[in-house]
């Protein structure tokens, strides 16, 4: 029997995989489900915790992999939707995670901002660290960590405007922050932006790496169509550039 080509945590969640191969697999992640240490059980939607308890159920979706092991290599926001890669084993948990942390996986984002960037092209260099009066939260600190992210604007419709972000650290919040700092608050991020009741327009459209395995360049994409219905972006007509996603990686990869 095939494979089903996506989670099921319940009839009611089903996550799209968007790609897969024997290291690795990575999903089409709906907001609302966390990230955080399975010591946390303070919620039903804490993704790692549903993923285990699946697998250890048994479910089809898991047995029919013979999978034991599914542990995610990055995070993303629990409001924030799009890829999301699982490592399939601790060998490629540690192997995958490298990437990140070496700066070889590209990442791109798609938000969604209220405001009118002033300039179409930019890169934000501002340092970060935790806020010490609010748990969970960034701030800008000249003493914090490195951060750093390029935007470019790639589309208007209806007094909303779409940026491509493509952060080159990896720091909780980053892009969510500096685009506040910009000047382009996300649309729907109350915690740096106006308060507001919408779902946070911010969508993890792409990875794309050099396979420390097969030695060749993947590339995986989300769907778009929808997120960008939801903000009335419909008639926009945006594509990541995987090319240049492919070829960047590469080159990353053999200069480190």
């Amino acid at each position: 029997m095939a494979k089903p080509p996506f989670i099921e945590l319940s009839p009611y969640d089903r996550l799209p995989i968007l790609y897969e191969d024997r290291s690795v697999l990575a999903v089409d992640k709906p907001p609302g489900w966390m990230l955080v240490p399975i010591s946390w059980q303070k919620t039903n939607r804490n993704l790692q915790a549903a993923i285990i308890s699946s697998i250890a159920a048994g479910d089809f979706w898991a047995r029919s992999r013979n999978l034991r092991f599914l542990k995610y290599v990055h995070r993303l926001d629990a409001e924030t939707s799009g890829v999301l890669l699982f490592a399939k084993g601790p060998g490629a948990l540690e192997t995958f995670g490298n990437l990140f942390e070496t700066r070889k996986m590209e990442k791109v984002y798609l938000a969604v901002t209220d405001s009118v960037p002033r300039e179409a092209t930019w890169v934000c260099r501002l340092p970060l660290s935790q806020d010490p009066k609010h748990i969970g939260q960034m701030l800008v600190d000249s003493s914090g960590k490195e951060a750093e992210t390029e935007f470019r604007v790639v589309g208007a419709s209806r007094g909303k405007h779409l940026i491509e972000a493509r952060p080159y650290t990896g720091r909780t919040h980053q892009i969510r922050v500096h685009l506040a700092k910009s000047g382009c608050p996300i649309v729907g991020d109350a915690t740096y932006g106006p308060r507001d009741t919408r779902p946070m327009g911010l969508r993890a459209v792409g990875l794309a790496y050099h396979d420390p395995f097969t030695r060749r360049p993947v590339t995986i994409r989300a769907p778009l169509v929808e997120f960008l219905k939801s903000y009335g972006c419909a008639t926009l007509d945006y594509e990541v550039n995987f090319q240049t996603m492919a070829a960047s990686a590469n080159s990353r990869a053999q200069q480190k």
